[in-house]
């Protein structure tokens, strides 16, 4: 709901863009790839981790999926650095709530209704891990789309 009150880098409003189908589809397969490739690196990691302990495991996919979906808006949302290219306030607010709350769920009641479990703070730590890898990698990768698509 945030996004529409983003704001957008000055550069990519100066003059006018029409809609590309083609750069969509190739941002589309390009991130979509990166995000497949991250999910399942947590999937295989939590499996090796919590084996057995479906309650923690649903916990750490719920949390790592939550997070990284939230933070890779801040990521993709300009050519630039995320931390170069300021997000709008509601969308920065939402995304660090969302965050904390998501953090917070395995230890209150809503978590029973959705089989959650809390999770020992190696993973809690290994999940922060691979998020900021993701992140990472969604950066170098965006250098690269950016230099070989043009829009």
């Amino acid at each position: 709901m945030t996004i529409a009150t983003d704001s957008v880098d000055r550069e990519f409003v100066e003059e006018p863009h029409r809609w590309d189908i083609g750069f969509i589809r190739k941002f589309m397969l390009v991130f979509g790839i990166t995000s497949s490739v991250f999910d399942y690196l947590t999937f295989g990691i939590l499996l090796f981790l919590l084996p057995g302990m479906t309650e923690q495991f649903r916990t750490g996919w719920f949390v790592e999926f939550v997070i990284s979906a939230s933070m890779i808006v801040l990521v993709i949302r300009s050519r630039k650095p995320f931390f170069r290219s300021k997000p709008g306030k509601y969308l920065l607010i939402a995304t660090l709530l969302i965050g904390g709350l998501t953090l917070c769920i395995q230890f209150t009641s809503f978590a029973a209704p959705f089989g959650f479990k809390p999770l020992p703070i190696s993973v809690v730590l290994i999940i922060g891990a691979i998020v900021g890898l993701y992140i990472l990698a969604a950066e170098t990768i965006k250098i690269f789309f950016y230099k070989r698509t043009k829009f």
